[in-house]
């Protein structure tokens, strides 16, 4: 089952997945009871579900104003969402797990009705071991990609995103976000969103003449992969994820010239999924004993605060804003914008 993290890289990092390298050791999680897989698969990939549900909110605008009629803009859009320390390791209780144990992690022994702290995908780069119980075979469990380390930037997961905007009467903007089904190899990735803009100082009475522009806003994006996994014994053995987020915003900006200043309040809602399909055999004694191994799922969502700038040169934009929410974000981007 090599190829399962190459999935949550790929999608985590989107066009910089290939800067990132994939850990080998990510199946054998699955040594032990399907509860103990599901717990411990879920511990270590959680900050990447959520992190990313949350990256997919992010770029949808860097203005309040909305187009003209039937007035465009294409941008390219790169969040770089924040890993919190909290997110870089998880805890491992030994008195959960049935048919495999903790036993040492970062020269540290634990009991086998102890607990300690492991890496989560986006932790160090060590790796800490588990004991079969009934055979007392020992493995390792994948260790952390360290990002900081690997992709040179920060301990911050890249998420690129590429936008339409058009604009529409009675001061409407239609937002897409679509990426057509690519298939590779053993591998499918989709991608579709739409956003609604509009202006809503037209109906606030005493502000239509003032020198700023105020819109409420609200956005929806569905991400999709599925990718082949191997396995020494097994069919139609597969990982799909999926992630749905969702968010509500009220928005201001001013223009001075060519920079626009722009803020955001609102709320993001981000739910994602995580299944391996197919018969699998968990123990390697040659007989199938699981089919559709892990399901999990995860959720997301708190209050957003965002602060930008943009500046406009004829056609061409370029954009940065922060925000502040559960997963901080820091993006930047460049585009085209007529009318």
């Amino acid at each position: 089952m090599k190829k399962l993290p190459v999935i949550l890289f790929f999608l985590g990092c989107a066009l910089f997945s290939s800067t990132l390298q994939a850990q080998d050791d990510l199946d054998e999680l699955l040594k032990g009871s399907l509860a103990d897989a599901n717990y411990l698969l879920e511990g270590y990939v959680a900050p990447i579900m959520k992190g990313l549900g949350s990256g997919l909110n992010q770029g949808w605008y860097n203005s309040a104003k909305t187009h003209k009629p039937f007035g465009v803009d294409f941008t390219i859009t790169t969040s770089l969402i924040y890993v919190p320390d909290a997110d870089q390791l998880y805890k491992v209780d030994n008195n959960v797990l049935q048919e495999v144990k903790l036993v040492s992690y970062d020269g540290q022994q634990v009991s086998p009705t102890g607990s300690a702290s492991v890496p989560t995908i986006f932790g160090p780069d060590k790796t800490p071991t588990y004991e079969i119980t009934d055979n007392g075979t020992t493995f390792d469990g994948p260790p952390g990609l360290d990002l900081e380390s690997t992709i040179k930037l920060a301990n911050a997961l890249p998420v690129p995103m590429y936008h339409l905007g058009i604009g529409l009467p009675k001061g409407f903007d239609l937002k897409v976000r679509f990426s057509p089904t690519l298939e590779f190899d053993e591998a499918k990735f989709s991608l579709l969103g739409f956003g609604v803009m509009h202006d809503i100082k037209q109906y606030i009475p005493g502000i239509k003449s003032l020198p700023f522009d105020l819109s409420a806003f609200v956005g929806y994006t569905k991400m999709k992969a599925e990718l082949g996994i191997d396995a020494t014994t097994g069919q139609n053995q597969k990982a799909v994820v999926e992630f749905n987020s969702t968010n509500v915003q009220a928005l201001i900006s001013k223009k001075i010239s060519v920079l626009t200043l722009y803020g955001a309040v609102g709320y993001n809602f981000a739910n994602s999924s995580l299944d391996m399909k197919g018969t699998y055999d968990l123990d390697d004694d040659g007989t199938i004993d699981a089919t559709d191994p892990v399901n999990l799922d995860f959720s997301t969502s708190g209050p957003r605060l965002t602060g930008g700038l943009r500046l406009k040169f004829a056609v061409f934009t370029l954009h940065g804003d922060y925000t502040i929410a559960k997963y901080n974000s820091l993006s930047a981007g460049f585009g085209i914008y007529v009318r």
